[in-house]
Parts: structure tokens; sequence; C-alpha cells
């Protein structure tokens, strides 16, 4: 099914969050952490409370196991562009403290070098790809709280910069279940580097499409987040790779509550839907 909730779902840390959750786990917890940088920063807490931001209209739920999802089952077809390997370092923020989330169901998607997303009709853009599932699937984390996926370094397409979209759900039993009353969900958006893309999408297949992208700094939704949201990519023997590290606080229904006024997530009812003429942000 395809969830046409353009608006962020959730809420963006306040203000008074902030203070709350540096006073519980230290400042680093929310101004951008890196797993990485620990040997630099020993003190420092494992994980991250990140901002939770739009659906977009493009997810499809299609429960695809998989951690390489560059194939396209319907062709054979393996989507073209820089391999990317992606890691998502999955946390539990509880009683001040931080341990990996092990059974937490994350799903990726986005678009491929030419800006298309499988799976969806869309006539702004000018694709359809209904049937197809290229570039999609989910992966439940393992005892350290990490879910890997090869992936490719996305494209672009109009009025939005380079990005990939990801939904968190636990336990995963209860989100394969569609189990929504059970069903703990977080969803958000990564982003890249400008001078890191520019260097990518010079090459081929990316360039081909010519110039025109939307920086990161004119995407309303990348300012909801801002540099929190932004992967540390490195180079890798073949391609590229990231992590990224997230801290969930379960005991925050007002981000994980699966449903909200004016019914389910992405389903219609007051603040749902395309935003009055224009094309829904994605």
């Amino acid at each position: 099914m395809t969830d046409n909730d353009d608006l962020p779902i959730g809420r963006i840390l306040t203000r008074r969050d902030v203070l709350k959750l540096a006073a519980m786990t230290g400042a680093a917890a929310v101004v951008g952490y890196r797993p990485e940088r620990a040997a630099a920063a020993s003190n420092f807490p494992a994980c991250v409370a990140q901002p939770e931001l739009t659906v977009g209209p493009y997810f499809v739920d299609k429960q695809l196991n998989r951690s390489d999802v560059r194939l396209e089952p319907t062709t054979n077809r393996i989507s073209a562009g820089a391999p990317l390997a992606l890691a998502f370092a999955v946390q539990q923020i509880s009683g001040g403290q931080c341990k990996p989330l092990a059974d937490a169901m994350v799903d990726i998607w986005q678009c491929d070098a030419d800006g298309r997303y499988s799976g969806v009709r869309d006539t702004m853009v000018g694709f359809d790809t209904t049937g197809q599932t290229f570039l999609r699937g989910y992966q439940v984390t393992d005892a350290s709280g990490i879910a890997r996926f090869t992936t490719i370094y996305p494209g672009w397409y109009p009025g939005r910069s380079v990005h990939i979209h990801f939904k968190i759900r636990t336990p995963a039993s209860a989100a394969l279940a569609d189990n929504t009353t059970q069903t703990y969900e977080f969803t958000s958006q990564v982003f890249f580097d400008e001078a890191f893309t520019d260097k990518v999408h010079a090459e081929a297949p990316y360039a081909a499409k010519g110039p025109g992208r939307l920086r990161n700094e004119r995407d309303g939704i990348y300012r909801q987040g801002g540099t929190m949201m932004i992967l540390d990519v490195a180079r890798a023997s073949s391609g590229y790779a990231s992590t990224f590290a997230v801290g969930l606080d379960l005991s925050n229904a007002a981000v994980g509550r699966p449903e909200r006024s004016g019914g389910p997530r992405g389903r219609g009812g007051p603040g749902g839907g395309r935003p009055p003429g224009g094309r829904p942000a994605v």
C-alpha cells in the first residue's frame, strides 16, 4: 500500500526534550554523536535521539525481507549506481542508559539514479513502476541492534535533495503481523553531504541526468532535522559505506504511537494527503 502522508509524523525534538535528554544521557545524544567517534569521546552515550520526519507518498509496505535491495525481481536487473553499504545501529534510550535494540524491523526505500521509486505511478515526475520492488526492503536488527543493507547512492528528482527514507518498527513480530496497537513506529530520512554528492553525481550513471538537483539547505524536510540526519559516508572497497545511529525512547507515545488524531498514519484524516495546489513532499 502506498502511503500518501506528506506531513511530518511524530514530532521534532523541542528545546525541553533536548534538555531532558541531555540531562539523562549527555548532550551528545542530541547533537550528532557517531559511534566511530567513541575513541575520542569515550564518555559519550552510544545512541542518538533523532527527529522524526515525513514518510512521504512512496512508502509501499511489501515486507520484502532482503539485505541487498538493488535487484528488481521482475527483470533480474540490478539498479545502476555506486554501491552503498548502509547499516543502522538501533538502540533504546531507557533509564539514562543506551542499549542495543534487537528484533526491530528496519525498512528503507529510495529513488534510483534516475530519480524513480519502485512500486508507484507518479505523473508529476513522469514514471510508472507499478509492480516493481527495486531499492526497497527490510531487515530485522540482530542482538547488537544492527540492520545492514546493500543499496546504491541515491539519485535525485525535482523538489527534494538527495535522501533515503527509513522506518523502524518494533517488535518486528508485531509489525509483521500488522498489529499496529502493539507496534512502536519511527519514520525519518537520512541525507548526504553536498560536496560528497557533487563528486558521486559527477560520475555515471548520475551525470547523465544533468544539473538541477535541489541542495539540502533549500529542502524544507532536511531543515527540520538538519545536519543530525546527514550520513557519514566513506569510501569502501566496493563503493561507499555508512552507519547511522538511532536512539529510540520506546516510552514516548507521542513519537511511537502507530495512529494519530484523524486516523492511522498515512491513511488520510486531518492533516494528511497532498498539500493544496502542490505535489507532496517525498
